[in-house]
């Protein structure tokens, strides 16, 4: 598997904690979207690895074709 597999076509909103890292699911085959469930091992891909600066709202990436991952980037409106 090269290509991500598109979760969604639109951003996940995420509460975030001040400090926490999560594990952003870059395969699209998490049970768990948008973080990583394991899903990928064998895939060839690997999370990517977030830490927040702040507690609130983000907008995790969805489609998987974000260039600013694992933040969403407006891709999802161009597939």
């Amino acid at each position: 598997m090269t290509e991500p597999v598109v979760a969604q076509k639109a951003p996940y909103p995420t509460e975030v904690e001040e400090g926490k890292t999560y594990s952003w699911c870059a395969c699209g085959l998490s049970n768990k979207q948008p973080l990583c469930d394991g899903s990928h091992k064998g895939s060839g891909l690997s999370p990517i690895r977030y830490t927040a600066e702040r507690a609130g709202k983000v907008w995790f990436c969805g489609c998987k074709a974000s260039a600013k991952a694992p933040m969403c980037d407006g891709a999802h409106s161009k597939l």
